[in-house]
């Protein structure tokens, strides 16, 4: 598998791992934020039928309340977020929840309510708990929405970013800006040098926020001009030498300068709403949407202005992925579109390899390691798949309960958060 370019603020994790083969697993989707690891030895085999039999499950530990965010890992510790779900009528105030995990059991070492709202109107893919937190390694950085209780519609409110140190004291709190939208939150904050960089896109006045880690304060905050919700999770790449903070949304793929929020490039369109995040070969970059027009994109990141008809290397329109965010492995580019009809391109050319339905609902995004790729459906049934140009499946796992948070590595294990419990795999 391929080393992709990483930015300062991704490689920042990566100085303190144990080593190349024991990643942290620090914010959304890794290291790299892409659903890479370079672990060569992930379990291929597990099972769990919730009657007592298990297969290759190293613990499984129930989780309050409900949420789809996924868990963090550094060094012995795991964060996770969870919302209350139980005590909350819409109108009574809920708490929203970061978790302080042991690493080798599975027990909670603490919990602390990072804040207190009615539940808010979402989708019912969504949950109140969807944004994965992020750490540096001293500190967690976590985000909520704290809705209007005043708000009929409950679909308003503020954006609450945390921080956290390891022993669960409250190191700041900060409210950078409103979020507006019927199918509710999920903002996975990343982290870029001394900033903490936050996608605000929502309908209404929509903005990317660059926080101070330190005490939470604004950096910059740049206007998103189309004010249309969206859910992507930014990447930061250095291409020709200079850092660039990428993502789709609100009728747009831009980059961004992500020490000034200054815009570099961006394409138009090319449909409204957008959720999975874009990946990359170190040459090319990769985009799926699918609400309401539904594309794949491979684009040129060498760009300055609008490139939408300069910077688009091929497109396809069959198929994609608008919930899961895809993959890239050993030069093929890896989707499953949210019917669970999975594709395998070629990267250079958009070729596509095969075509296959591999399941029923995807919501959870691809992983990939030791040149492997696995496919989580909403059922708990991962499909792990080796890429070429033929549709080869290595190994069909079964978790045993619904699962729609993406999953997470470390250390040799493999980490999935059902609707009930997390799990660790491995031996």
């Amino acid at each position: 598998m391929p080393r992709l370019p990483l930015s300062l603020g991704l490689l920042f994790p990566l100085l303190f791992a144990c080593s190349a083969a024991a990643e942290n697993w620090p914010c959304w989707r890794g290291p790299r934020g892409d659903g890479t690891s370079t672990e060569a030895k992930l379990p291929t085999a597990w099972n769990d039928d919730q009657a007592g039999k298990q297969e290759n499950i190293a613990w499984k530990v129930p989780l309050p309340g409900i949420g789809h965010s996924s868990p963090i890992i550094w060094g012995d510790t795991i964060f996770v977020t969870t919302c209350l779900v139980d005590a909350g009528d819409g109108k009574t105030p809920t708490d929203r929840l970061l978790l302080c995990l042991d690493k080798a059991s599975g027990k909670e070492r603490w919990r602390k309510t990072v804040c207190k709202a009615p539940l808010e109107k979402k989708h019912t893919l969504n949950s109140f708990a969807s944004s994965t937190p992020t750490t540096d390694g001293q500190r967690v950085f976590v985000t909520f929405l704290e809705s209007d209780s005043e708000d009929e519609k409950k679909n308003h409110g503020q954006m609450v970013v945390a921080a956290y140190d390891f022993a669960g004291n409250l190191l700041w709190t900060v409210r950078p800006g409103q979020f507006s939208s019927t199918h509710g939150y999920c903002s996975s904050p990343v982290l870029f040098e001394e900033l903490l960089i936050v996608n605000g896109d929502h309908d209404g006045d929509s903005y990317i926020v660059a926080l101070k880690q330190s005490d939470g304060s604004t950096v910059w905050k740049t206007p998103r001009e189309h004010k249309t919700r969206s859910y992507c999770t930014p990447i930061i790449r250095t291409f020709g030498g200079a850092p660039q903070l990428i993502l789709s949304g609100s009728k747009s793929v831009c980059s961004y300068n992500p020490r000034t929020g200054e815009r570099i490039w961006n394409i138009d369109g090319p449909t409204e709403q957008f959720v999975a995040s874009l990946v990359d070969d170190g040459k090319l970059l990769f985009m799926t949407c699918g609400f309401p027009e539904r594309h794949i994109l491979a684009i040129k990141p060498d760009g300055k202005g609008n490139v939408t008809d300069s910077h688009i290397a091929w497109r396809s329109k069959d198929n994609c992925s608008y919930v899961p965010s895809p993959i890239v492995c050993d030069g093929y580019f890896l989707v499953v579109a949210d019917n669970g009809i999975a594709s395998c391109f070629r990267c250079a050319d958009g070729e596509r390899m095969w075509l296959k339905r591999i399941g029923p609902g995807h919501s959870a995004s691809l992983l990939t390691a030791g040149g492997l790729v696995y496919f989580t459906s909403d059922r708990g049934t991962t499909k792990i798949v080796k890429p070429g140009p033929d549709y080869d499946e290595v190994a069909v796992c079964e978790l045993g309960e619904d699962c729609f948070a993406s999953p997470a590595v470390s250390d040799g294990k493999l980490y999935l958060r059902g609707l009930g419990h997390l799990y660790c795999i491995g031996k």
